[in-house]
C-alpha cells in the first residue's frame, strides 16, 4: 500500500534529549513547585511514577488524566484534586526552565514541513503521560507547534499508552488510515517499534537511541532525520 500517515515520537526523537538529565530537571523543577503545598520531594516522584504505571497500564476503560490522578490521589489523599491548579502552574510558568536539559536539532522542522509538503498526514504519537500544555511546550522546544500536526497525543486525549499496540490502533483510526499506509519513526526501541506488530512500517531514530534489552536494531531500518528523508 502506498504511504499516506507519517507518526513521530517527541523526546529523543523530534527533541533531542538525553532522559535522565531530563527527568532530574523536570522532577527538580516540579518538587521545588509543590514543597511548599506539602509534597515531600522524594514522595511526590514516587507518586508521580506510580501514577504514570497507571497511565501505561491503562485498558482504555478512562483516559489516561483520569487514571493518574485517580491513581495519585489514591496516595496522597483527595487533596491533590484542589492542588491540581499548583501543577498547572508548574507547567505554565516553570515548565520552561527545563527546555536547558534538551537539545535542538533544526532538521525536524525542516522534516515535518517537508513530510506535508508531500503530501503526507503528520501525527505527533509522542507518549501521552504529559498534559497538553507540556506537550505543546516541548513541541516548541523543538521548534515546532500544535499546526505541523494533524493530532498529538496527550494524557487528556489518550486513553492508552506506548508500548500498547492499541496505543497505534487508536491514532490510526483518528487519522483514517490502515497500518500498512502508515510509518512510525521513533528513538526507543521498546516502545516506538511496537508499532511494527501492527503491520506499521518502522524507522528507528539512533541519535538519542533508547535500547533498553540491546535488541539488535539492524533489523529495523534506521539512522538520523536525513537518513529518514532518503
Amino acid at each position: 500500500m502506498k504511504l499516506k500517515a507519517v507518526l513521530f515520537d517527541l523526546d529523543g526523537s523530534l527533541l533531542p534529549m538525553d532522559q535522565n538529565v531530563f527527568l532530574k530537571a523536570y522532577f527538580g523543577g516540579l518538587s521545588k513547585r509543590l514543597a511548599p503545598y506539602g509534597y515531600e520531594p522524594k514522595a511526590l516522584i514516587d507518586g508521580v511514577w506510580t501514577g504514570t504505571t497507571a497511565m501505561v497500564k491503562n485498558d482504555g476503560s478512562k483516559r489516561n488524566e483520569d487514571a493518574f490522578w485517580d491513581t495519585f490521589s489514591g496516595v496522597f489523599g483527595e487533596k491533590v484534586i484542589a492542588d491540581k491548579i499548583y501543577f498547572d502552574a508548574f507547567y505554565r510558568e516553570d515548565f520552561d526552565l527545563i527546555k536547558a536539559s534538551c537539545g535542538y536539532d533544526a532538521r525536524a522542522d525542516k522534516t515535518i514541513k517537508e513530510l506535508k509538503k508531500r503530501g503526507y498526514k503528520v501525527a505527533l504519537a509522542t507518549n501521552p503521560i504529559f498534559p497538553a500544555i507540556a506537550t505543546e511546550k516541548r513541541m516548541q522546544w523543538a521548534g515546532l507547534d500544535k499546526d505541523d500536526f494533524e493530532l498529538y497525543t496527550t494524557y487528556e486525549n489518550a486513553r492508552r499508552c506506548k508500548p500498547n499496540p492499541d496505543y497505534y490502533r487508536d491514532i490510526l483510526e483518528m487519522l483514517g488510515v490502515q497500518a500498512e499506509e502508515s510509518l512510525m519513526v521513533g528513538n526507543d526501541v521498546v516502545e516506538d517499534m511496537a508499532a511494527q506488530t501492527l503491520g506499521m512500517k518502522v524507522f528507528l531514530l539512533t541519535d538519542c537511541l533508547i535500547n533498553k534489552n540491546g535488541v539488535d536494531i539492524s533489523v529495523y531500518p534506521h539512522g538520523n532525520l536525513d537518513d529518514l528523508l532518503k
